[in-house]
């Protein structure tokens, strides 16, 4: 087997969660420049980075699945990667709120067909997990968010583009399940053995319910009430503990799982903003502004380390 044959059909699905983050950076960045710096354009080349990165990601998949089908149906059936599997809707979802103001239409398919995929995803990941003889506790890990927690994001652009039902089912199943996975993943972590080293990164996923939450709910009721209070100061009490934890997370080898650095950080920091737009406080924009320059840095790093890594031949190889 050639390299180049050995590389694709090594190649994740996880590689998913860099258009995620890029797609949260550049809603954070457009968010910004809507509220702060409108002279400033900075958000429409990081939406053309994050979709030439889409396609390229989404192309080398699809050749995957073409070459290599029994690689990509071992991730679908492996207790860990295939939570990474929705990852690929949730990409289509983000790329609609990104579009939204920019491309309506192109916005309106993302969303239909990323809406629709990432349900029957959830179904099939549901249906995995309650009829199975392969889940052991150390499979569990935060990454479980995604399949079903990310209905959430579903009203953000759901909102504009059907009736409000459709983002209200959405919305009630991710919050449905969101404390179910925290009560057990908590479980797993205070009782069980510590997470792989290569999973750590993904303790950062705890921040994106609560903080994406917050912004669907706003969507949806159009303010701030008691409950969005409570969604945004979760994000907000788990940005901070995660943020004591920052020497612990530095010293960590680079694996393709920290791009679960980026979106959570861009949530929060894009929650903060939708804050401060709704209450008017200074402080929520300073905030917003510290989020963001981090933010910032950190797609700076993952960026940098992730081309390092490729260069290197770090990536897309068995076992990585």
């Amino acid at each position: 087997m050639s390299e180049q044959t050995a590389r694709l059909k090594n190649f994740p699905v996880a590689w998913f969660s860099v258009i995620m983050g890029m797609a949260g950076f550049t809603i954070a960045w457009a968010k910004t420049e809507q509220l702060l710096f409108p002279n400033i354009q900075i958000s429409p080349w990081l939406l053309g980075l994050t979709v030439v990165l889409a396609v390229l990601i989404g192309a080398v998949y699809l050749a995957k699945a073409a070459r290599h089908p029994g690689e990509v149906a071992a991730e679908v059936r492996h207790p860990v990667k295939l939570a990474f599997v929705p990852a690929i809707s949730i990409s289509l979802i983000l790329l609609s709120i990104a579009t939204l103001h920019a491309a309506p239409q192109a916005s309106f398919w993302l969303w239909s067909i990323g809406s629709a995929l990432h349900l029957m995803l959830t179904l099939y990941v549901l249906s995995s997990w309650t009829q199975h003889d392969k889940y052991e506790i150390q499979h569990l890990n935060p990454a479980w968010f995604i399949p079903v927690v990310g209905n959430i994001l579903v009203p953000i652009a759901g909102v504009h583009h059907a009736a409000p039902i459709v983002s209200w089912f959405f919305f009630s199943a991710g919050v449905f399940f969101w404390p179910v996975l925290t009560a057990i993943l908590f479980n797993r972590l205070i009782f069980h053995a510590t997470l792989p080293v290569r999973m750590v990164p993904t303790l950062f996923i705890f921040i994106a319910p609560p903080a994406v939450g917050f912004i669907s709910y706003v969507n949806l009721t159009g303010g701030v009430d008691a409950f969005a209070m409570i969604l945004y100061c979760v994000g907000l009490f788990f940005t901070l503990l995660l943020a004591t934890q920052i020497a612990y997370f530095s010293k960590l080898p680079f694996f393709l799982s920290w791009w679960a650095y980026s979106f959570p950080l861009a949530a929060i920091t894009i929650a903060t903003l939708v804050m401060a737009e709704q209450s008017g406080w200074n402080g929520f924009y300073t905030l917003a502004m510290v989020l963001l320059t981090i933010l910032s840095l950190v797609i700076a790093v993952l960026v940098v380390r992730t081309l390092l890594a490729v260069y290197r031949r770090e990536i897309c190889v068995e076992g990585h």
